[in-house]
């Protein structure tokens, strides 16, 4: 498992949000809707120069909305899945904006079942703590899965 650094900055997302509270399998339920809609948010979809999406994003956060790490070991938390928006989009009726803080983040492609709580485990033996949710990433270009694992809030 290879673990690199990056800063991103401030970003949003547009997307359709869920609930652990919503039962099992509702990630999967949440990226059925995404997807079978996303025509509805494809003009507000962040694209680089050659006009290929930026990044889609499994982003999370407490059930507070403060972008804090799921709570009870992992266990209860929001999800947003969606796609990375430009400045200033609005979500159409339907759909739900996040707006990510800015964070110094460790990432690593997500290549198993266990890759999260490999990571967790490396995080606890380093002594370092999350600053925030961790969020599901997937490059739309080479089609690879991460996950970002913020370590430092930037103000």
């Amino acid at each position: 498992m290879e673990i690199q650094t990056c800063i991103k900055e401030s970003f949003s997302v547009i997307g359709k949000e869920g609930s652990t509270n919503d039962g099992k399998d509702f990630i999967q339920r949440l990226w059925n809707d995404a997807n079978s809609h996303f025509h509805e948010i494809a003009e507000l979809a962040k694209k680089d120069e050659q006009d290929n999406l930026i990044g889609i994003w499994g982003a999370m956060s407490d059930l507070s909305h403060s972008f804090k790490p799921w709570e009870d070991y992992f266990t209860k938390g929001l999800y947003l899945a969606g796609v990375e928006v430009i400045a200033g989009a609005e979500a159409p009726q339907g759909w739900v904006k996040w707006t990510i803080p800015s964070y110094e983040y460790l990432y690593v492609k997500n290549e198993s079942s266990s890759t999260f709580t490999d990571v967790i485990t490396y995080l606890k033996a380093k002594d370092i703590s999350l600053a925030g949710a961790v969020h599901d990433f997937n490059c739309p270009e080479t089609g690879q899965g991460y996950i970002f694992f913020p370590i430092r809030r930037l103000m």
